[in-house]
């Protein structure tokens, strides 16, 4: 059985990046890697769904905390099946965004902690009545709310991807960063690793920490 690998962090920490890295890194270690994001834009009707409560085009539904988050919780559902095929086929499973980032959007939403009823509540549906995989480890990337607007927006014109509701948010992303620090410190559902991602890192050393 492999090992579930979550990169966690903000709109525009730099996630995908570092995801690209730890791959070629493992691989380089000997390890197979599989890896997945989330949502999965294109691939999933539910995450089309909550790109488009993102972009304010499900009405009330997106304004809901309670109802994005279902959709987010159900794309991951969804993938289930394929996510456990994964950890029987890899040494290592990598993946970008998982549960913690639910957990984090959410409270920050609803300006809670990680101690607050919406962290319990996403735990209680995608591991508890899902069944979705714990992670093994967690990575959260961190950088702050105003570099991780200047990469969003940087990639936006590079891209021509227009920033969704919540990554323009600037006073959101920063109560953002806050819970995933909550959580981070609590080692919520597994343990964390936090790494400055303003920074260039060391990913090989990173690597070895996360298969230790």
């Amino acid at each position: 059985m492999g090992r579930l690998i979550v990169i966690e962090g903000l709109d525009g920490a730099g996630k995908r990046t570092l995801a690209d890295k730890l791959t070629a890194a493992f691989a380089e270690q000997g390890a197979t890697v599989g890896t997945r994001a989330f949502p999965r834009y294109g691939l999933s009707v539910t995450a089309d769904l909550v790109q488009d409560g993102l972009h304010g085009r499900l009405g009330g539904l997106g304004d809901s905390v309670y109802g994005m988050a279902v959709l987010y919780a159900l794309d991951r559902q969804g993938a289930r099946d394929d996510l456990l095929s994964d950890l029987a086929s890899f040494d290592v499973v990598l993946l970008d965004r998982f549960v913690a980032s639910n957990a984090a959007y959410g409270a920050a939403r609803l300006h809670e902690s990680a101690d607050g009823a919406f962290v319990s509540w996403v735990k209680s549906v995608e591991i508890d009545r899902f069944g979705l995989p714990v992670p093994h480890a967690q990575l959260l990337l961190r950088v702050s709310a105003e570099l991780a607007a200047e990469r969003a927006t940087h990639r936006e014109n590079v891209d021509s991807r227009v920033r969704d509701n919540w990554e323009s948010d600037t006073p959101l992303q920063v109560r953002v960063g806050q819970v995933y620090d909550e959580l981070a410190t609590k080692s919520w559902l597994s343990p964390w690793h936090v790494v400055d991602g303003s920074t260039d890192l060391d990913v090989l050393s990173l690597t070895g920490t996360l298969l230790a």
